[in-house]
């Protein structure tokens, strides 16, 4: 490419964790193209992910307010324009991008293949293979605007120093920390709570826990736990996500379902331990540079037509607690033997 964009704009609105999986892109992509400007147009909630990255700003992007519908992104492409930037990655791909690159025309544009097809053969049972990974889709975008991004050998931030305010919710100085973060959009992403709790109470025993969740429902199921269990804290509710941020990133392990946590801690280079349910990381959407056996996947001989959706939203009957058929012992173990 004769003339390589020097300032790109990029899209990617929500969901959480997939604006969380940008990060190790960009910042792979920045620290290997050190003259490259990055714009991210985002909602405002997501802007501490990219605290630490250099030549990475971020454009609050106002859905709900300012920029809402077809009049909103008119005006939304209006202000970019005055970024004077180069070219657009798309990293979302949905309508609302559709609707902004075609107000931005003119510009150099490249998008994410979702990779539709072979996601729909995954779930129909059609074939059973490793597909690209998120964060794989994410880089080819950029390869596509002239710069290739080598994901081989990842650099992260160095964890956060902890305000008093932090420090409180680590129970033991002396004992090392695992976070978990037991539910997920979907019922059928979660593992079972009584099993949850079973594995709370034996991981309390020898480490420090903290939990995460958010919604009253999440709160008051961990606060219980809190209640219940000794070296155990929730944040839940508790502190804003910059602040869960910095805790996520002090953490010696994280225990998550497939879900957007899993994705904060990988962000940072923790180690993260995943459970699956009715869905598989084969979609692409396993946390960033783990290895494969971190993921913790439901008996498919008990549960063969897994995975039953790429989201978690579409399972048959019976299948809800697929997730459970993962033991309380090969959790407990896999986290001690990763400590």
């Amino acid at each position: 490419m004769a003339n390589k964009p020097k300032h790109i704009i990029v899209f990617r609105f929500s969901a959480m964790g997939d604006v969380a999986m940008t990060v190790p892109v960009l910042r792979a992509l920045t620290s290997q193209y050190p003259e490259l400007k990055i714009t991210v147009v985002t909602r405002a909630f997501f802007k501490p992910f990219f605290q630490d990255l250099k030549n990475v700003s971020v454009y609050e992007a106002d859905l709900k307010g300012k920029h809402k519908g077809g009049l909103g992104l008119f005006k939304l492409s209006k202000e970019l324009r005055g970024l004077q930037f180069d070219a657009v990655a798309d990293v979302h791909n949905v309508l609302r991008t559709k609707i902004l690159k075609f107000f931005l025309i003119g510009k150099e544009v490249a998008q994410l293949d979702k990779g539709r097809a072979e996601k729909k053969a995954l779930i129909t049972g059609q074939s059973f293979q490793q597909l690209k990974t998120t964060h794989q889709r994410y880089a080819e975008v950029f390869k596509d605007l002239g710069y290739p991004v080598n994901l081989s050998e990842p650099r992260f931030p160095n964890p956060k120093p902890l305000s008093e305010k932090l420090k409180s919710y680590i129970s033991n100085k002396e004992l090392k920390t695992i976070g978990i973060a037991p539910f997920a959009a979907h019922e059928s992403k979660m593992y079972p709570l009584t099993q949850m709790k079973e594995v709370v109470s034996k991981l309390s025993q020898t480490f420090n826990v903290v939990l995460f969740g958010g919604g009253a429902k999440e709160v008051e199921v961990l606060n219980k736990m809190e209640a219940t269990y000794s070296n155990v804290q929730s944040v839940a509710g508790k502190l804003n996500l910059e602040e869960e941020l910095v805790l996520i990133s002090n953490l010696d392990v994280m225990l998550s379902m497939d879900s957007g946590n899993a994705h904060l801690a990988a962000m940072f280079g923790k180690k993260v331990i995943t459970i699956w349910g009715v869905t598989h990381p084969f979609a692409g959407f396993a946390p960033f540079n783990q290895p494969k056996d971190y993921a913790l996947v439901a008996d498919r001989e008990k549960f063969p037509l897994i995975p039953t959706s790429i989201y978690g939203n579409k399972f048959p009957e019976g299948y809800e607690n697929a997730s459970g058929s993962v033991s309380v012992e090969d959790i407990v173990f896999k986290i001690k033997s990763v400590i």
